[in-house]
């Protein structure tokens, strides 16, 4: 069971993670979604609020990107991608127009708070409850958002940015970079690299 969040337990300041500008971020989605407006199930560190704060999530690199949404529910054991759940899916690279100000849900940020990451970002769904308030609290405290180890993909980070902190003028697309995963080329190259993962990527029919 994680433990409480700060604003409970009267713990450490929270720590800062600094992401400056023209820093990067990869990014699955839906072709129709920006910042999600929170009208769907919540997930690790959404939704809070009322009306509830939307969000957008990112990864350091484009494989930690996908691991935790192509893959986020694959076992790590390996398993099947199917075809509904990559079709519609498309991938960005955002670059950073300011510096962020990120609450750090790692290393001595985790310490500082006397938890660990199995308490916060390594736990299951069945835990968002929990872990939302730490999101909460973050936002709070006037952070831009948060950022974490993949548990997906625990050598990058991962990140959540809250959508009424980071405005459309501070993040641009990197117009070098796109995916399609659902045809062409973009596909072949999701069937190698998941190959190299122990996932075995379903074709169209």
């Amino acid at each position: 069971m994680p433990e409480e969040h700060p604003a409970h337990k009267g713990a450490s300041p929270f720590s800062i993670t600094d992401t400056a500008q023209g820093r990067t971020a990869s990014r699955p989605y839906q072709l129709r979604r920006a910042f999600n407006p929170g009208l769907r199930p919540g997930s690790r560190f959404a939704f809070f609020g009322t009306p509830p704060i939307p969000v957008l999530y990112g990864a350091e690199t484009e494989e930690a990107a996908i691991c935790e949404t192509l893959l986020h529910d694959v076992p790590n054991a390996g398993g099947v991608l199917h075809h509904r759940d990559y079709a519609d899916k498309v991938a960005a690279r955002l670059i950073l127009r300011r510096d962020l100000r990120l609450a750090s849900f790692l290393g001595t940020g985790l310490r500082a708070f006397g938890v660990g990451a199995s308490a916060l970002t390594d736990t299951p769904a069945s835990t968002y409850r929990q872990t939302v308030a730490w999101a909460q609290a973050a936002h709070a405290a006037g952070f831009d958002g948060a950022a974490w180890m993949s548990r997906r993909c625990n050598s990058d980070r991962a990140y959540v940015l809250f959508g009424d902190r980071v405005v459309p003028g501070d993040l641009e697309q990197d117009p070098g970079f796109g995916r399609i995963f659902g045809t062409g080329l973009d596909l072949d190259r999701l069937i190698d690299w998941c190959a190299t993962v122990r996932v075995d990527v379903m074709p169209p029919i």
